[in-house]
Parts: structure tokens; C-alpha cells; sequence
């Protein structure tokens, strides 16, 4: 790194902090990973996220190469009083891992996965995605709970609770947590767990990026594939209705190994469709069972008969975990509005029913995604993620290309949302939350638990200097 003259960042304050050559030196000689300003080599990538509604440029970056560089750059913001973020895949909705104009921690060198398949855990480091795991856990049979699109940061993830389809048999991410290792806002590198500072672990448990910068996770493996049967059913939209009651009657026998999301959306022009079909609305049952006797749970949806095409079949875990892949590219304009539901009612479907045909987008989706099962045996204060009453999420995703008008999106998911609504929990996912949402929508994400985290904010992290996220303020 080669800098001359001044270089302005955000102030913790909301001024301006002017940062020499020489200040800048010092800390790139206390860290081994790189320093990166615009231009040099690696900065787009470095700055680059999944939604392009909530992009911003930092105006420095750190890709730090260990713990104690993270604490290094820790102790440097908080000298200075700068605004940090931190960067984990970039696949938040919200965009909270890049700082406006301030420093962005990008973790994406601390990309390594160790597996002891003998103790049946992961040591997973914070740049990792979740392929990254699923390939290296895989390799021994064994996985965790993580999401369903691979190229997702399992930082980010795991911090604001995390789900996909192995949580009907294991629980939300969190609940497969063991232990973290954390730079908290003193710069002190700490190893947080059940026993060890247990109320710092509780709040990582679903609390987000809110109390230091976690620079290792363990994960709980579990016996998963490497053969699943999995894939996609989908039918003409002109159908919905019976395929939405169709849904409700699986999910609410399905065993726990299998996990079964409804879809409702403008065909895309894949491959796998009929071109007559491309643009067509359509509805869909994305499948995952990971356990034994597949056909036989899934006789029911077989016999709704005549799909447009049937995916399903045995086929690798790793790649049921990339599927979406392909429909979920950085920088297209993404707006989301999703509530925890629990259950599925008459008048839930169709309020979902009607708000989904009339969606506005052939990018966007409408999704429900059953997620009951394991996370429920869990008393709600097990973890900050809390909604242990959560049976199903639901809700509307609005995408649309860069350069075009956003409103007609941003109005359908909101319209869409506002209906299904008064069938909600009263919770919602944190990690869908939008840059938009106040507080009361984060504290209504905990619930009960939300005044604890407050007070594990005000002890690890007192100043806030964790607060580009789904900020919880601290309070005594």
C-alpha cells in the first residue's frame, strides 16, 4: 500500500476524520493482511455486495489475515473514532456490512475450514461461505445447518440466527453453535461458549454484528448425505390453489427430514423450463429430505399430477445447496418484506395467493418456507434468535434490474406484506430486515429477549462502536 497525502473517513460522531499517510502506514504495519484504497488492485470485489439497492463505498478497506490484525484494526478504529463494518459474504439484504465512507472490515482472507468428523465439528473461519463448509463437511458424510443459496456468508448467517433445510431436524444455526472466538470493542481477542463468558455467547446466538468481530465459529456436525433427494415441482400458477393446500397437507405431516418450501413467481427462461413457458406465472414445492423412505412422504405432492417440470430426484447435498445459485447474482435491486408465521391458514393462503400474482417482476418470488421441528424444542430464551414459535416464514421478494424504477417492486412486496401480516407471530427474521427498518422492527425480531441483548450491548461494546447492522443500542 502506497498512500500520499489525506485520506477523510465517517466519524463515529457523524463528522469526518482525517487520516494522514502516516496514520494509515501505522496500521498497515500492525496487520499482515492488506490495506486497500479505491483503485488498487482487488477494491471492487472487496467492496461488492449481493444487493445492489444497498450498495456504498467505504472509503478504506482491511482484509485482515488473523485474529490479532482484527484486533489491531479494532484498536485503531476506536482510537480514532471511526465507522467500521465488517464484511463477511455481503449477502445481506440490508448492506450493514459496508460503512458509508468509513472502514470495512473484509474478513474474505480468513476463509479456512477445519472438520474433525471424530468430534463431529467444523472450526469455520468468518470469510467463509457456506460452500466452502458444505463441500469440506460433506467429505465426511457430516454437515451443519446453513442456508440454501452456497455463495452466502456463514458469518452473517449464523449471527442473526440462520435456517435452511436441515433446521427442521437440527434447529436454527445457532442452536448448532459450540463456541466463537471474538474481538469485542476493547481490541481483547476472547473465546466465547457456554462457559465461558456465557452471556456474550447467548447474544452471538442471534444478536448479530452487534458485540465485536467473531474471527472463528465451531459448528455441530451432524449424518447428512451425501445423497439427499431434492429439487423443484412446478406447476401452472393457474393451479395455486391446489398446490398451496397441497403444501399445507405435506408440511403439516412431513417428518423432520424433510423440508419443503412453496413458491409462487413468473416462470424464469431456465433451461430446465419449456420456452412457452418463460414469463408464465407459475407455482412451485422446492424439496429437500435427507432421510430415508423419500418417495413415499412425498406421494402427495407426486399426486397433484401433470407438473410443468419434476426436478426432484437423489442428487448430492452440496448440490441442493447451490440450486439457487443461479437465480441469486450480486447487484440486482432486491426488496424484501417477510414475517414468522404459525401456521398456514385458509385465509393466510390466500391473502399470499393474491398478493403473489400480482407481482410485478419476472425476478421476484413469493416464498413460504417450512421451518417447524427442532427449533421449537427450545425454550425461547435459548440463544437471542428467540422465535421458538416460528412454525413457517413467508413472505415476498421483490428483484429488479439496476436502472429500473423501483417503486412498482418496492409497493407490490410491500402490499403483500401488509396483507399476511395479521397472520404473523408478531416476529420476524433479523437477517431480512431491510436498511429501512427502525428499531421497533429489531425489537420486535427478539421479542422478550431483545432488553438482555441491551445489556450485553452496554457491557461488550458500551460505545457502540459495532453499529453499521441491525443496531441494538446499548442501555444500563
Amino acid at each position: 500500500m502506497t498512500i500520499t497525502g489525506i485520506i477523510e473517513l465517517a466519524g463515529l460522531d457523524g463528522g469526518r476524520i482525517k487520516l494522514t499517510s502516516e496514520l494509515l502506514e501505522d496500521l498497515d504495519s500492525r496487520v499482515q493482511g492488506r490495506l486497500l484504497v479505491a483503485d488498487d488492485q482487488g477494491w471492487n470485489d472487496a467492496v461488492a455486495i449481493w444487493n445492489g439497492m444497498a450498495a456504498r463505498l467505504p472509503a478504506l478497506v482491511l482484509q485482515p489475515a488473523s485474529a490479532h490484525d482484527v484486533a489491531a484494526a479494532v484498536g485503531f478504529v476506536r482510537e480514532h473514532g471511526l465507522l467500521v463494518s465488517i464484511k463477511g459474504g455481503g449477502h445481506n439484504i440490508a448492506g450493514t456490512s459496508i460503512a458509508e465512507a468509513g472502514l470495512v472490515l473484509d474478513m474474505s482472507g480468513m476463509r479456512e475450514v477445519a472438520v474433525d468428523p471424530d468430534a463431529r465439528l467444523a472450526q469455520v473461519g468468518p470469510g467463509c461461505l457456506l460452500g466452502d463448509v458444505d463441500q469440506a463437511t460433506q467429505a465426511h458424510g457430516l454437515a451443519t445447518v446453513l442456508g440454501f443459496v452456497s455463495e452466502t456468508g456463514v458469518a452473517g448467517l449464523t449471527l442473526g440466527g440462520g435456517w435452511g433445510y436441515l433446521a427442521r431436524r437440527f434447529g436454527f444455526t445457532v442452536d448448532n453453535l459450540t463456541e466463537v472466538e471474538i474481538v469485542t470493542a476493547d481490541g481483547a481477542i476472547r473465546t466465547a461458549n457456554r462457559d465461558q463468558h456465557p452471556e456474550l455467547f447467548w447474544a452471538l446466538r442471534g444478536g448479530g454484528g452487534n458485540f465485536g468481530v467473531v474471527t472463528r465459529f465451531s459448528f455441530r456436525l451432524h449424518e447428512v448425505g451425501p445423497m439427499i433427494t431434492g429439487g423443484l415441482i412446478i406447476w401452472s400458477a393457474e393451479r395455486a390453489d391446489e398446490v398451496l393446500a397441497t403444501y399445507r397437507d405435506l408440511t403439516e405431516q412431513a417428518p423432520r427430514e424433510l423440508t419443503a418450501a412453496a413458491i409462487v413467481r413468473l416462470a424464469p427462461p431456465a433451461p430446465f423450463l419449456p420456452q412457452v413457458w418463460h414469463g408464465k406465472p407459475i407455482a412451485g414445492i422446492q424439496l429437500c429430505h435427507s432421510g430415508a423412505n423419500p418417495e413415499a412422504d412425498l406421494a402427495g405432492v407426486r399426486a397433484l399430477g401433470n407438473p410443468i417440470v419434476d426436478l426432484v430426484g437423489p442428487k448430492p447435498y452440496v448440490a441442493m445447496q447451490s440450486m439457487l445459485n443461479a437465480m441469486e447474482p450480486k447487484w440486482l435491486h432486491r426488496y424484501w418484506k417477510a414475517e414468522f408465521l404459525p401456521g398456514l391458514s385458509s385465509e393466510f393462503l390466500d391473502a399470499f395467493r393474491s398478493s403473489a400474482l400480482r407481482v410485478t417482476s419476472p425476478l421476484s418470488q413469493s416464498v413460504i418456507f417450512h421451518l417447524a421441528g427442532a427449533l421449537n424444542d427450545r425454550e425461547d430464551d435459548d440463544g437471542a434468535v428467540g422465535n421458538r414459535d416460528a412454525r413457517y416464514i413467508g413472505g415476498f421478494n421483490a428483484t429488479w434490474p439496476p436502472g429500473a424504477p423501483s417503486d412498482p417492486h418496492v409497493a407490490w412486496a410491500r402490499d403483500g406484506w401488509e396483507r399476511i401480516r395479521p397472520f404473523s407471530t408478531g416476529g420476524n427474521y433479523v437477517n431480512f430486515q431491510l436498511a429501512e427498518d427502525d428499531t421497533t422492527r429489531t425489537a420486535d425480531a427478539y421479542g422478550n429477549n431483545y432488553q438482555r441483548l441491551q445489556r450485553v450491548k452496554a457491557t461488550y461494546d458500551p460505545d457502540n462502536l459495532f453499529r453499521v447492522n441491525r443496531n441494538i443500542p446499548p442501555t444500563a
